[in-house]
């Protein structure tokens, strides 16, 4: 085989691994010296942390809100509970609001996932990465598919959520050192957007509800204590805080969990609130229904008028200037007209 041959097959070679590394979230370059995965944490990043009564070794939790476009990074604090350290603005996430289904659809994952060192990807064609762990095991029990589904910088989004890479290099480092403090993972908690009575009302009518109102009890008990849930999957549903230990299987039936009393308030009275915030979007949207056939009606009758007017304004001066039967043609007959009869005088 000659050396230009060679040369050929290589460069289409090349060509190909740089194209397939390209074309998913979690490809990679070849980039040994890159040392983007070490940047240290900023100082002011530090401080912040040392202010909020936290260290870079600490536990975290990531939340992220498709609608909001927002990345949350919380850290435990010295009293056990986690706070919110730093918001961060997602640059793109791929197809609407709702769970990512099967391989190449390409939407942007949602549930609860378990982040460990394995996940991450400090060499990723997208500047930093790390995989979500998708499919996990909810999304396993109902056959979702798909691979690759990163948080990433690059500001460029394939069915992943992507970041800036100033973003993207800042939450690496969180959590990196997250695992140097000997905390084997983190959770990640993906919502369609902030889990309120007003925004589930608005998208009542979406196919993923149940969907969502199943993760909205994760993302409750994490409002309410401060501390991420432990999850499982059984039912072929999200189960938060099971009572007992040891894995669940996901096709069998759910145990029971462990009480709180906050939690369920909150359910009572987002359940009342769900169901009159619903009324009134459906009366809202039976209202707009209304004006815009009212309005419909308003200018096909405008319009009835104007043809009438243009119809009578036309006729008007066409009697004026052509007679009322101007397109009539005269008849001619070649007689003298008639004198007119001039009445006798009165004595």
């Amino acid at each position: 085989m000659t050396s230009s041959i060679l040369r050929k097959i290589s460069a289409v070679v090349l060509v190909a691994w740089v194209a397939f590394a390209l074309a998913a979230c979690g490809g990679f370059l070849p980039k040994s010296s890159d040392n983007r995965h070490n940047q240290p944490l900023p100082g002011a990043t530090l401080a912040g942390l040392r202010n909020m009564g936290s260290s870079p070794g600490e536990a975290m939790v990531i939340r992220i809100f498709k609608q909001e476009k927002a990345l949350e990074v919380w850290k435990r604090t010295n009293s056990g509970q986690f706070k919110l350290f730093k918001t961060y603005e997602i640059c793109a996430f791929s197809g609407d609001l709702g769970p990512k289904i099967k391989e190449g659809d390409r939407q942007s994952p949602e549930g609860f996932y378990t982040i460990t060192p394995g996940l991450m990807n400090p060499k990723s064609s997208y500047y930093l990465a790390f995989n979500t762990g998708f499919p996990n095991k909810f999304d396993r029990a109902h056959g979702r598919t798909g691979s690759d589904l990163m948080v990433h910088g690059d500001c460029s989004s394939r069915g992943c959520y992507a970041m800036t890479d100033d973003g993207i290099a800042e939450i690496y480092a969180l959590a990196r050192e997250t695992f140097k403090g000997g905390n084997p993972s983190f959770q990640l908690q993906l919502f369609p957007f902030r889990m309120n009575v007003a925004n589930l009302a608005k998208n009542a009518s979406s196919p993923h509800i149940g969907f969502w109102q199943n993760i909205k009890e994760g993302y409750d008990l994490f409002d309410l204590t401060r501390t991420p849930p432990a999850w499982d999957v059984c039912e072929r549903q999200y189960i938060f805080n099971p009572a007992g230990g040891g894995a669940l299987n996901p096709l069998g039936v759910c145990p029971a969990t462990q009480p709180n009393s906050a939690l369920a308030a909150r359910q009572q009275a987002d359940k009342v609130a769900f169901a009159s915030a619903v009324d009134a979007e459906t009366q809202r949207a039976a209202r707009a229904v209304a004006e815009t056939e009212r309005q419909a009606a308003a200018d096909a009758a405008a319009k009835e008028r104007g043809e009438a007017i243009n119809t009578a304004v036309t006729g008007f001066f066409g009697n004026i200037f052509g007679g009322r039967d101007a397109n009539v043609a005269p008849v001619i007959t070649g007689q003298t007209a008639p004198r007119p009869h001039t009445p006798p005088a009165r004595p």
